[in-house]
Order: structure tokens, then C-alpha cells, then sequence
């Protein structure tokens, strides 16, 4: 499990990964792009660097297969970034499949370490 620190870091480049997007699409009108596009990188950056340094060691193969799935999820982040510095809309797929994938993980991963600790 993330220490607390690293929580508060996960929620803050959360947070900021879902604002600088959601202003990326309005194209402009509120703040640069730019600054939109690097926001993103740079918080998709921290979110992959803090799943891929929390990896699980157990022997419990559905969380090792959920672990995988979660760096899997990470290394889109950044992968969706370099689509929205080149301007191609599939930037925005991307972030959904990871999205979808992230939520997915956090859901089964409640239920499974439920299981574990009876």
C-alpha cells in the first residue's frame, strides 16, 4: 500500500492529469495549450513512477495479474501524452482505456484483499 505522502502526491497528480485534460479540450480558451500538454505529461509521469515503484510481492496470483494490469495502466499515461503533444485525438482513447483499466483494478483489488484477510 502507497504511504500516506505518496497518497496525497497520487491525489494531487490525479488531480492534476483530470483538470489539465478536461482544459486541454477546450482547446485553448482558458490557458495555453502548451502548458496544458506539459501539466499532463508531467502529472501522467508521477502517477506511472508511483504504480510502478509500489509493486506487489505477494503470492496471491489474482492481485500479481491485477499488478500487472495496474502497470499496464501506467505506462498508458504517458503513452497518451506523447499522442497529445503530436495532436492526434487518440491521445484521448488512451487515457480512457487506462481510466477504465485503473478502475476495474481498484474495484477487484478491494474485493480480492477482503477475501485475504479472512
Amino acid at each position: 500500500m502507497l504511504s500516506k505522502i505518496s497518497d496525497y502526491i497520487f491525489l494531487g497528480a490525479s488531480t492534476v492529469l483530470l483538470v489539465s485534460a478536461a482544459l486541454y479540450i477546450t482547446e485553448g480558451e482558458i490557458v495555453s495549450i502548451v502548458t496544458m500538454n506539459y501539466a499532463y505529461a508531467f502529472s501522467g509521469a508521477i502517477i506511472a513512477v508511483l504504480y510502478l515503484s509500489n509493486l506487489y510481492k505477494g503470492t496471491n496470483l489474482r492481485l500479481k495479474r491485477l499488478n500487472i494490469q495496474q502497470v499496464i495502466a501506467a505506462v498508458l499515461l504517458p503513452v497518451s501524452s506523447y499522442f497529445m503533444f503530436n495532436k492526434k485525438n487518440e491521445w484521448f482513447v488512451i487515457l480512457l482505456v487506462s481510466a477504465v483499466l485503473q478502475l476495474y483494478i481498484v474495484i477487484v483489488k478491494t474485493i480480492e484483499e477482503k477475501k485475504n484477510e479472512k
